[in-house]
């Protein structure tokens, strides 16, 4: 319930802000006088930008589960998989979480947390990371991944995302609609939105859409850093997640499916901006900082 509310509150507010900076601004006086329906496309904006975020999240375990082909632990089939669901049971009951669903994938060295609440997580890991790992660093690991689910992350960064996808939905159809308007302003006779406005407002959708996942990223990366931090407290103890980060620093990173990167433990972007986790380096360098 309080993780709706707060979605609900964010939606308002970002509604909130939008329409209050357009009428600062006259943009909802000159949108109106030129035919377009501002209350409309502020409601549209808040209905793509916030709905789909808030669908991918409530189908975030099913997409999980579907696109790398996890399968839950329903009962141990040996000591190794015995010894995984123990382990995230000990941690979650640390961290005060209800048992998440516990899963195994094909793949690389990688793992995840993702489900819509803290109450309803799933944690999955790769065979190439339960492979390659000694148990102090899986669980450490096992850690960082129980903490996202501990701070929310996941909701977190699908607030995030929605609220950037409602700015580019509405600036980016206000900036065509003005484009448009400028290009048709000797033709009294037309009516309606012109080709105009439906060209120059992807091309504004594409833009403002870059930019914003530079915002998203960021965000992201911040919460690699708090998840790592939470790894430590979880097990009292730094090292073993230092120990973990140079072993994956040292391995390719598993491949996930793009809608689940931001989830995995360890990831890659064409550069910083665009990155969804930190460098390992970094990471290192912030647990090494952390006061014990």
């Amino acid at each position: 319930m309080k993780r709706i509310l707060l979605f609900l509150a964010t939606n308002i507010a970002v509604m909130l802000v939008l329409s209050i900076s357009a009428r600062l601004l006259g943009v909802d006086r000159f949108l109106t006088a030129n035919g377009m329906n501002f209350g409309m496309l502020l409601a549209f904006s808040a209905l793509i930008g916030f709905g789909g975020s808030f669908i991918s999240l409530l189908m975030s375990k099913t997409m999980a589960k579907w696109s790398t082909g996890a399968q839950v632990i329903e009962q141990p089939r040996n000591a190794d998989e015995a010894w995984l669901v123990e382990t995230v049971r000990q941690l979650s009951t640390r961290a005060g979480l209800n048992m998440p669903e516990v899963a195994i994938y094909e793949g690389a060295p990688n793992a995840f947390a993702t489900g819509p609440s803290k109450s309803n997580s799933l944690v999955a890991v790769s065979t190439g990371l339960l492979s390659s790992m000694r148990r102090r660093e899986l669980e450490a690991v096992l850690a960082h991944e129980v903490a996202h689910i501990a701070n929310g992350d996941m909701v977190t960064l699908t607030l995030i995302q929605g609220v950037v996808n409602t700015f580019v939905v509405f600036l980016s159809r206000a900036a065509g609609y003005l484009v448009d308007s400028f290009l048709r302003k000797s033709d009294e006779e037309s009516s309606g939105p012109g080709i105009g406005y439906y060209i120059s407002s992807i091309v504004f959708e594409i833009i403002f859409g870059i930019l914003a996942s530079i915002i998203v990223m960021y965000f992201s990366r911040q919460r690699e850093y708090r998840a790592d931090a939470g790894a430590a407290r979880l097990l009292g103890n730094k090292a073993p997640m230092i120990d973990a980060l140079q072993v994956l620093g040292g391995r390719e990173p598993g491949e996930l499916p793009k809608n689940m990167a931001a989830s995995g433990i360890s990831g890659r972007g064409l550069s910083s901006l665009f990155s969804s986790h930190p460098s390992m380096e970094s990471r290192i360098s912030a647990l090494q900082q952390l006061q014990a």
